[in-house]
């Protein structure tokens, strides 16, 4: 596993990140309840950064699952993006409320709200851009005519690119081992994308909890279970088998610790 890094040590990057879009004006909107438990969270109560992904990917599919569209494509992230104001905490409870916020010719991007109840301001706020996939041969193909009247967004016409932006990594990063289990798996038989928040998240447990974190990851190459490698440089991180292949990277925009050590900090 990697080394525990205070989050005080944690240096951050000048921002380039997805844009985090108002809800349109017009167009399809979808919420779900959820609330952090046991194993969604640390021995503070805070929740993990990928457990939050979990939420993302799990509110996505129940919102092309309302829509009747389950069966049209596979939908596989490329990016995610989280500003995250403040912490879940367990027990809490929230709605979250999904959106799209973009098109592209065989992409789009999806932008969502976790709100705790009885607040109006979102704790959490994420943006993800999707690759649209055929079920047939999981190859990139168009969105179908269907898709793009349940998500376009006439008044807007808001497109997006799926184009990259993360730098590869340089020859001299500290580097750290990391494993991936096979428990982490999933139905599309590779490392689920909410695995690679771990390494980030095993070092915010290193030291205080962070009052707020802004951070985005970027997937390249899917992942099978088995040692890898995590190349830390300043604010980025790299996800890398032992060959050099790029699975993930991860950019730090903002860190903030709590103002009082110590506070709120309570086991549930």
């Amino acid at each position: 596993m990697c080394a525990s890094v205070k989050v005080r040590s944690l240096p951050v990057v000048k921002p380039d990140f997805n844009e985090l879009v108002a809800p349109p004006p017009v167009g399809r909107t979808f919420t779900q309840g959820e609330r952090p438990g046991f194993a969604d969270c640390t021995p503070s109560g805070r929740i993990r950064l990928d457990a939050l992904a979990c939420w993302l990917q799990d509110v996505a599919y129940a919102d092309v699952e309302d829509a009747g569209l389950a069966q049209s494509a596979v939908w596989v992230v490329r990016r995610t993006r989280m500003r995250v104001r403040r912490f879940p905490r367990f027990g809490e409870r929230f709605a979250l409320t999904t959106f799209c916020s973009g098109l592209g010719r065989m992409w789009a991007e999806r932008r969502t709200d976790i709100v705790r109840s009885s607040e109006s301001v979102a704790d959490v706020e994420a943006v993800s851009l999707w690759v649209h996939l055929s079920p047939e041969d999981w190859r990139p193909t168009r969105l179908t005519e269907r898709e793009l009247v349940t998500y376009g967004h006439p008044t807007t016409g808001r497109r997006v690119s799926a184009r990259l932006r993360h730098p590869a990594p340089g020859s001299t990063e500290a580097a750290e081992p990391w494993t991936f289990r096979a428990t982490e798996r999933d139905i599309a038989g590779h490392i689920n994308n909410a695995a690679y928040w771990q390494p980030l998240e095993q070092e915010l447990v290193g030291g205080e909890d962070p009052d707020r974190i802004d951070v985005e990851i970027e997937y390249r190459t899917p992942s099978q279970a088995g040692e890898r490698l995590v190349l830390s440089e300043g604010p980025r991180r790299w996800i890398v088998s032992a060959e050099g292949e790029l699975h993930a990277s991860i950019a730090i925009g903002e860190v903030e610790r709590p103002s009082v050590a110590g506070a709120d900090r309570r086991a549930p």
